[in-house]
C-alpha cells in the first residue's frame, strides 16, 4: 500500500509522525508493506510554491492507494481553498466518515456511545465545493450576504448508500437521517426523498429521521441511542465536532474522507498553532484516522490483512487508555511521544 504524507501546519507534523510510527508497526506485524512518500501542502508549500497545493500534488495523490493529510490551517490561505478542500473536491471525497466513541478509561461526558457520523462532503453551503465556477457565498452589497446550499439527488443518495453499508457492518443496524426538512422544504426535501429510495434496498435497516436542531438535544440526552448518523455536509461538521468531544476530546475525533477511488485520512480537528512544538497534542485522532483508511483499503482492495491492522490500532488506542497512557486534554500526563511509544510498543507486542 503507498500512502502519500502531507505533515501539514501547527501540530500535524508532531502528531503525523506518531501515525507514521504507528503505520510502520502495523505494517510489520501484518506484512502489509506499507510505503510512504512524504510532500508538503499548506503553509510550508505556500512559502515555497506560493500555493497552498500544487497542481501536480493532486496528481501524486491520485497515484496512491491512500493519503494521510495533518491539520492545516483553514484561514491563513489569502482567499485560496486549504488542502482539505482541494482534495476533498478533485478526488470526490464524498463521504466523511467521523466515528465517536467511548472508551475504558476514558468516560464521555454525557454517558456511553459508539455512533458513527456519515456527513455529505461535496455539496452544502460550503463555497468552495457547490460551484463549477466563482464563489457561492456572495456580498450583494455592503450592507447583504447571500449563502447558496446545492443538494443533488446523487450526491444525496450516494451519501445515503455509503452510510446504510456501514450501518449493515455494524451490529445494531440503525440510521438516523438528520434534517431540516421542515423549513429547507425544497433542498431537505430532496436530500430525505433520496434517502428514503435508497433505503428501501436496505430492509434489515432501522431507519428514524430527526430534525437538525432536536438532534442536538437527542444526541446530548441519550447518545447510547444513535449507530449511524446521516446527514447533509454542514449539519454533518457541526454534529460529528459536538459527537467527538461528547467522548471525551476533540483529540479523539477519527475521520476518513472517501469516494469511489480515493480516500484521505484526516484529523477531525484543527492545526491548534498555541500548542505546537510542545509536545501536548492528542495524536489519537489522526492515529484513529489512519485506522479507517487502512479498513477502507481493505474493502476496497479485497485485502483483510489490513483490516485487522484496522482493528489492532483501535485496540491499542483503547489499551493506552484504559492503562492512563494518554494526553492531558483527556485527563493524561504524557505528551504526544510518549502516547506514540506506547502505541508503538502495544503493536509491536
Amino acid at each position: 500500500m503507498h500512502v502519500v504524507v502531507l505533515p501539514g501546519d501547527g501540530i500535524g507534523p508532531e502528531i503525523v509522525a506518531v501515525t507514521e510510527a504507528v503505520l510502520g508497526a502495523v505494517s510489520q506485524r501484518f506484512q502489509l508493506g506499507i510505503a510512504t512518500k512524504h510532500d508538503i501542502a499548506g503553509q510550508e508549500s505556500i512559502a515555497k510554491y506560493g500555493k497552498a497545493v500544487r497542481p501536480e500534488l493532486v496528481e501524486i495523490v491520485r497515484q496512491a492507494d491512500g493519503l494521510l493529510l495533518g491539520p492545516t490551517s483553514t484561514l491563513d490561505y489569502a482567499g485560496e481553498p486549504g488542502p482539505s478542500a482541494v482534495f476533498r473536491k478533485a478526488l470526490d471525497l464524498f463521504a466523511n466518515i467521523r466515528p465517536a466513541r467511548t472508551y475504558p478509561g476514558l468516560p464521555g461526558r454525557v454517558g456511553a456511545m459508539d455512533l458513527v457520523v456519515v456527513r455529505e462532503n461535496t455539496e452544502g453551503f460550503y463555497a468552495d465545493r457547490n460551484m463549477a465556477h466563482g464563489n457561492a457565498d456572495i456580498l450583494v452589497t455592503d450592507d447583504v450576504a447571500i449563502a447558496i446550499r446545492k443538494i443533488t439527488r446523487q450526491g444525496s443518495e450516494r451519501i445515503a448508500r455509503a452510510g446504510f453499508e456501514l450501518a449493515m457492518r455494524r451490529p445494531r443496524r440503525r440510521v438516523t437521517l438528520v434534517h431540516k426538512a421542515n423549513v429547507l422544504t425544497t433542498s431537505d426535501g430532496l436530500f430525505l426523498a433520496a434517502c428514503r429510495d435508497v433505503a428501501k434496498d436496505f430492509p434489515e435497516v432501522t431507519v428514524e429521521e430527526i430534525i437538525v436542531d432536536a438532534m442536538m438535544a437527542h444526541v446530548v440526552r441519550n447518545p447510547a441511542h444513535f449507530d449511524v448518523i446521516v446527514t447533509t455536509n454542514m449539519f454533518g461538521d457541526i454534529l460529528s465536532d459536538l459527537t467527538a468531544e461528547m467522548s471525551g476530546s476533540l483529540g479523539m475525533g477519527g475521520s476518513i474522507n472517501a469516494g469511489t477511488r480515493y480516500a484521505m485520512a484526516q484529523a477531525a480537528h484543527g492545526s491548534a498553532p498555541d500548542i505546537a512544538g510542545r509536545d501536548l497534542a492528542n495524536p489519537m485522532s489522526l492515529v484513529l484516522s489512519a485506522a479507517q483508511l487502512l479498513d477502507w483499503h481493505a474493502r476496497r482492495a479485497g485485502k483483510p490483512r489490513f483490516g485487522e491492522a484496522a482493528k489492532a490500532i483501535e485496540n491499542a488506542v483503547a489499551a493506552c487508555l484504559e492503562a492512563g497512557e494518554k494526553t492531558r486534554d483527556v485527563g493524561g500526563t504524557q505528551g504526544t511521544r510518549a502516547v506514540g511509544a506506547a502505541l508503538v510498543k502495544r503493536l509491536s507486542a
